[in-house]
């Protein structure tokens, strides 16, 4: 290489989803190296044996059928909310690890004003999808705040200083107090007939500027209405 020659690089970026404009994501932010979408309740991210076509995956390509699908953090296929999608590796790289997230969940009875969950968490030995407090398992941390209570529900704004699978459902059920609609973890689906977990705030830099960026979703009415329930 010589003082002023130009270099060009082509990086090839294909995406293998079928894509499903029949779908339809609203997109919370957009710029040219991510997508946030708010993703409803019963959407998975990605594509399994009994989902085929019907996920975020699939609506992502029909939208941008000459990228990729990366997903920098995953929600639940019941759990709605913020999701970011990078639009090439780079971003995907950038972002991985870096997103701070903020969720929004409605648990059973009255919890405290503020509290932390210190508790392990670790595979249920007979599962392939549960997850348990043990003392074996991989240290995992919840930060929440109590924003709501009506007695028989508590609104509750959590951070999350570790990020294991169903994390926040674990440690909730851990202490007595499931989400709302969480039959896997103890729920009761009484008011609500999915977990009622929402992922409302997010927050990373953009990846190319430095730039930051936090993004909102309101919560859905299926949790909010949840709390105009008298108090029994």
């Amino acid at each position: 290489m010589r003082q002023g020659d130009v270099i060009v690089l082509s990086l090839a970026d294909e995406s293998f989803l079928e894509p499903n404009g029949s779908l339809n994501v609203p997109i919370a932010f957009e710029n040219d190296r991510l997508v946030v979408f708010d993703k409803p309740s019963g959407m998975p991210v990605h594509p399994s044996i009994r989902h085929q076509g019907d996920t975020l995956g699939n609506y992502f390509a029909h939208l941008y059928p000459e990228l990729t699908f990366r997903s920098v953090n995953r929600l639940d296929r019941d759990t709605s909310g913020l999701c970011v999608i990078a639009k090439d590796a780079l971003a995907a790289k950038l972002l991985q690890g870096s997103c701070k997230k903020v969720y929004y969940a409605a648990v059973h009875g009255t919890i405290p004003e503020s509290g932390t969950i210190d508790a392990p968490i670790a595979r249920e030995r007979e599962s392939i999808i549960l997850r348990c407090v043990r003392e074996d398992g991989q240290r995992a941390v919840t930060h929440y705040k109590r924003l709501q209570c009506n007695g028989r529900y508590s609104l509750a704004e959590i951070e999350l200083e570790t990020g294991r699978t169903h994390q926040i459902r674990v440690h909730f059920a851990h202490i007595g107090a499931p989400l709302a609609g969480d039959d896997l973890y103890g729920g009761l689906r009484d008011d609500i007939n999915r977990q009622a977990l929402h992922c409302g705030r997010i927050s990373f830099n953009d990846p190319l500027t430095g730039e930051s960026i936090t993004v909102s979703s309101e919560i859905p009415e299926d949790i909010s209405s949840l709390f105009t329930q008298e108090e029994e």
